[in-house]
């Protein structure tokens, strides 16, 4: 084994800066005794770093703490104005731009629609474009970059490339691509991952160690979380729970085998379904279609009692064919946590839950799912945006917040 170069004053000042602005970050404000207690760093260290990080204009005095007999304590924390960020949600039916403060507050937003049943790569940047134009102006502190949330499998390499099978991006080098139009450092990653790493951070999945993050849209995917961070694979295609089989010679799924979950649960599925069996809606798109079905399988429907018979259909093989897929995961992976996320399962769990519920029970050992919980995602419709963003957040905080 290469011996390690020594570290230099300058590698551990910055190791410093790391320890102390990820402290602050997450878990700010905090007084300098808490954190010399909490990163057992010396009370020289703190004191001389987080006197830097004031001067370059990241920390920020946040009020005093009183404390027994002595002098009220000064509390820091991280100065959200300090930097913004970009979070970029590339999904099938429109692409999602949103501009957040270095905490994640949400300062402006962009949705771009993309045509139903175009995926290709060049009206996906084009949309990116107008997006990315419209929010940069409205930036008010310099840009730590860009991160992007992608369907399909992301390969980080030499170069970074996107394989979507169902939607015919093929080894799509995006980081190049979006680089012809802005200078801004670009981070991708698959969407449900970087939604899972938003449930983690901010949302139902706080806490969790070993979970797993459902994206239930046109498309299903999954992030699994081991160990308190998301598991990849070696080529970066773990949770590609969509296409796993449910069904033995089932149904085409848009990825060209036959059987896949995602031909029975994902968005576009559900509504062609619906469609088959004869249940009529306005046409305008998925997402109303969606919940045109749940609107005619409630008790106060005004539906055609064809659209109440099939949207009942629909959604009753829905929460089986979920509960089976979930069953699998809990078998598979044995985890704490299950977070039903993405505009799809927060429509169908706010309705299903229970259902869904009990059909993961009679599809998984008893044991293992006695370990689980199955819930919704906190998060809404901008978690893939928000989770991206918190990649080039990472970036920065373990730099020591240089660069």
């Amino acid at each position: 084994m290469a011996a390690q170069p020594p570290q230099t004053v300058r590698d551990l000042r910055r190791a410093n800066r790391a320890v102390l602005l990820r402290r602050l970050w997450f878990h700010g404000p905090l007084a300098r005794q808490d954190l010399i207690h909490h990163t057992r760093l010396s009370p020289g260290a703190v004191s001389t770093v987080t006197g830097e990080l004031i001067e370059d204009g990241l920390l920020v005095e946040a009020g005093t703490l009183g404390s027994d007999g002595g002098r009220p304590r000064v509390l820091l924390r991280v100065d959200p104005s300090a930097r913004q960020v970009i979070g970029v949600d590339i999904g099938e039916t429109r692409v999602r731009v949103e501009l957040y403060d270095l905490d994640l507050t949400e300062r402006a937003r962009v949705e771009v629609a993309l045509t139903p049943g175009q995926h290709d790569p060049a009206a996906a940047l084009a949309a990116l474009a107008d997006g990315l134009r419209t929010v940069t102006a409205q930036a008010t502190a310099p840009l730590l970059g860009l991160g992007i949330g992608v369907p399909g499998v992301v390969e980080h390499g030499p170069e970074t490339l996107v394989h979507g099978q169902t939607t015919g991006w093929r080894a799509v080098p995006l980081a190049r691509l979006i680089g012809e139009f802005t200078e801004l450092p670009v981070h991708i990653d698959n969407g449900a991952t970087t939604m899972g790493q938003a449930e983690l951070w901010f949302g139902a999945g706080r806490g969790a160690r070993t979970a797993v993050i459902a994206l239930l849209g046109s498309g299903i995917g999954a992030s699994l979380v081991l160990d308190g961070a998301p598991y990849r694979g070696v080529g970066g295609s773990a949770g590609e729970w969509g296409h796993t089989t449910v069904q033995a010679g089932g149904r085409a799924c848009r990825c060209g085998a036959l059987g896949c979950l995602e031909a029975y649960v994902g968005a576009t599925a559900l509504v062609e379904r619906y469609h088959e069996l004869g249940g009529r809606d306005s046409g305008d798109g998925e997402e109303a279609t969606l919940a045109a079905v749940l609107a005619a399988a409630s008790p106060s429907s005004t539906a055609d009692v064809t659209s109440v018979s099939a949207a009942q259909k629909v959604l009753e093989e829905a929460g089986e064919y979920l509960g089976i897929g979930l069953g699998n995961l809990i078998n598979l992976v044995n985890p704490e946590l299950i977070v039903l996320g993405g505009w799809a399962g927060l429509l169908l769990g706010g309705e299903l839950l229970p259902h869904i519920q009990q059909a993961a029970a009679r599809h998984a050992l008893r044991h293992p799912f006695s370990q689980a919980r199955i819930v919704l995602g906190e998060l809404g419709p901008d978690a893939v945006a928000r989770g991206a963003a918190t990649l080039p957040v990472e970036r920065f905080l373990s730099r020591g917040g240089v660069g």
